[in-house]
């Protein structure tokens, strides 16, 4: 017997965010696929995205890197070449003619990162010269270099070129990456940020590169075009902070004062709404719209639209499983499972477009 619809669920009532109607609230959070071989998006990514959009639907791409520094993983796509422009426009068209609003999330590795993935086999930058391990396959990351204080302003650059190919591109904004332990977390985090200079050893100081990349970012395609992601309780990577709730109020504070489009924060995975990590507070403090994500089942992000903690909610790894998610969530339907075996393989259609859709 098929599932029967049943009435409108929080997670699929419309929402304004900014100039963009979205029909529902479910978000396709960022996942790196590496699929991209050689850091050139692949046709196949069409499928894949175009699979997981809806008219009025909100997409994050994967982590998408900002210069050759930047990888943290094999095939990882970047947007920093014409060539890496050029190969997004078709996939950008794809999703926009199912009706899907589509965002380019740009970041910056920093020390998660290994020679083989650097240029000329240079270490990671990174805020510190502190390793991380273990690391790909098991192995140890290696050791990054700590970024001169001269060097920081062609970092931040290097963000807002990005920003603007991905509007080239034909984006319909971006992602700033500052969670999961990349670059920019590892200059605002306490327990990785041991700098003397301007951007470490106060909470001020520890933000500031994240702020002047979304104002030099913001002042390139406009607020109304940025998001920034951000993660202050997880310890991914290392990224720790001995104050993360004071960390997640002050960016929520600062952000204010650029008018982004959104801010989107992620639990510790497994901990939603009820978490003692809470993220209400950051959602009392920013103005624009507020992302919530991280291990939210359908009934979490149900609870979470209904009780106004949050405005949307991303999906990654159910997202991934069943790329009609929003359909299912509907009827209430089964769940395909995730593999984790297959998550960042190169294949092009295993664990990645082959996930099967509703009969119904």
């Amino acid at each position: 017997m098929a599932p029967v619809k049943e009435a409108t669920i929080p997670l699929l009532t419309p929402y304004k965010m900014g100039k963009f109607n979205l029909s529902h609230r479910i978000v396709l959070a960022p996942l790196t696929r590496c699929r991209s071989y050689n850091n050139i998006p692949q046709p196949h990514a069409a499928l894949y995205y175009t699979q997981r959009a809806t008219n009025g639907g909100f997409l994050i791409t994967e982590a998408t890197g900002i210069s050759p520094t930047a990888q943290s993983y094999p095939d990882v796509p970047g947007i920093w070449t014409k060539e890496q422009v050029n190969a997004w426009k078709p996939i950008v068209e794809a999703v926009h003619k199912k009706g899907a609003i589509f965002f380019c999330q740009i970041s910056h590795a920093g020390r998660a990162s290994h020679y083989a993935l650097q240029p000329d086999g240079e270490a990671p930058i990174s805020s510190t010269d502190k390793g991380l391990t273990p690391g790909l396959e098991g192995q140890d990351w290696s050791p990054p270099r700590r970024l001169r204080t001269d060097e920081i302003t062609n970092i931040v650059n290097d963000f807002r070129l990005a920003a603007s190919n991905a509007i080239d591109a034909g984006f319909d904004g971006v992602e700033i990456h500052g969670a999961y332990g990349k670059l920019i977390e590892q200059f605002m985090k306490d327990e990785v940020n041991d700098r003397t200079d301007q951007y470490g050893g106060s909470l001020e100081n520890q933000c500031r590169f994240a702020l002047e990349v979304v104002e030099a970012v913001v002042s390139e395609i406009g607020a109304d075009k940025v998001g920034i992601r951000l993660s202050p309780y997880s310890n991914s990577m290392e990224a720790v902070d001995s104050n993360p709730e004071a960390l997640g109020l002050y960016m929520a504070n600062a952000l204010n004062k650029f008018s982004i489009l959104y801010l989107h924060v992620i639990h510790p995975r497994g901990n939603t709404v009820k978490s003692p990590c809470s993220l209400l507070p950051m959602r009392k403090t920013f103005k624009g719209s507020y992302i919530v994500g991280g291990g939210y089942k359908r009934e979490d992000g149900n609870m979470a639209i209904a009780d106004n903690y949050a405005d949307l909610v991303a999906y990654g790894r159910l997202f991934l499983a069943n790329p009609d998610l929003p359909r299912r969530f509907e009827l209430n339907a089964p769940l395909n499972t995730y593999d984790e075996s297959t998550f960042n393989i190169s294949d092009p259609v295993i664990g990645y477009t082959d996930y099967p859709f509703l009969e119904v």
